[in-house]
């Protein structure tokens, strides 16, 4: 026999090849486990709007006590909501998502393509409300007036420049000699969208040249509409309302955004300002009367009825009169119950699970 040769079957290549299928045997039994583990979810988990997330949660307190496990509810903001929701079918991916603004085109042609069914829940109204520490002087705005404080550009003599105004007084004498200190959601917030929307682009159009703007040429209109400063004066503050409310507390010449029902929560320490002369309180968004309301929804992942427990009961609970009703628990949570009517259809909606077809 020759030294050095080694005639033992198991080395080299051939004991190479072995170690790799026994690798890849215990890699297929982990993600077994783990597959098994994802099907076994029981218990519902929503994603979505910081707006809509005290609501949910309040929710998914008392289904808790049903006999099913508590939803987790999750702040990820509508827009992060709408991708996570939208991303596929299976226990990896959330059931339900909270919205303050209807879904989009987009989101929506992105569900479909994904095999996603959405049935959508109207569950309210809120307002959008501007405020600041209670007790510092009351602000009393115009649209034209946020708008001008916080676009990107603004019209100065004919022209679009960068915007100059540093004081809120800069913009009219009669607002108070503060610094313009505007803490908001991000892009990715339904309340950003619609601040935008309901705020920005009408207090835009109040201005002769953008009003032509947009006649002319719509998209070139949004650009400037829609443009929020980046400079300091407007600060982008997420999705965390709590942290909001702190700041404003530390700096009385502060304002921040946030839904009207969080303004409510806290009246102890902010003050929501006046818009085009009218007080965000309750009442005043509920016959329409403010300028700066929007409805409030969630979404349904239909695939997921009937595999995720609980879904069908939880849209129920939602739902009901003792929820979202008008003397429901929601409404002690600063939420605007729907007309009798529209509630009515909301709720048949909702419990029959009916999907959007198009948009």
């Amino acid at each position: 026999m020759r030294k050095g040769r080694n005639n033992n079957p198991l080395t080299g290549s051939n004991l190479l090849i072995k170690k790799t299928i026994a690798l890849a045997a215990v890699a297929t039994v982990a993600l077994m486990g783990q597959s098994e583990t994802a099907e076994a979810r029981d218990q519902i988990r929503f994603v979505g709007s910081s707006t809509v997330f005290p609501f949910t949660t309040a929710v998914a307190e008392q289904f808790g006590k049903t006999g099913f496990k508590t939803p987790v509810v999750e702040s990820t903001g509508t827009g992060g909501g709408m991708k996570l929701f939208c991303a596929g079918i299976g226990a990896e991916h959330p059931d339900m998502t909270n919205a303050s603004r209807r879904i989009k085109k987009s989101e929506f042609e992105n569900c479909s393509e994904n095999g996603i069914s959405v049935v959508e829940v109207q569950v309210g109204f809120d307002g959008i409300v501007l405020a600041n520490k209670k007790g510092a002087e009351l602000f009393n705005l115009t649209k034209q007036q946020l708008f001008t404080a916080l676009a990107a550009q603004v019209p100065v003599d004919g022209q679009l420049v960068d915007n100059p105004h540093t004081m809120w007084s800069d913009i009219d004498p009669a607002l108070p000699r503060f610094k313009i200190e505007v803490l908001g959601p991000p892009p990715t917030s339904g309340t950003r969208d619609a601040f935008v929307e309901l705020v920005m682009r009408n207090g835009a159009k109040a201005y002769p040249m953008l009003a032509e703007m947009r006649k002319a040429d719509k998209k070139a209109f949004r650009n400037v509409s829609d443009a929020m400063r980046e400079d300091g004066a407007f600060i982008e503050a997420g999705e965390n309302d709590n942290l909001i409310v702190q700041k404003l507390v530390a700096n009385p010449a502060a304002l921040g955004i946030f839904g009207f029902s969080f303004l409510d929560q806290n009246s102890d320490q902010i003050q929501g300002a006046l818009v085009d002369g009218i007080a965000p309180e309750f009442e005043a968004i509920a016959d329409g009367e403010y300028p700066v309301s929007r409805p409030l929804f969630f979404y349904v992942k239909k695939e997921h009825v009937g595999v995720i427990p609980g879904m069908a009961e939880f849209v129920e609970e939602y739902t009901s009169e003792e929820a979202f009703g008008p003397e429901g628990y929601l409404a002690d949570k600063g939420l605007i119950a729907l007309p009798d009517d529209l509630r009515n259809q909301t709720r048949d909606n909702a419990r029959g699970l009916r999907a959007i077809e198009s948009m």
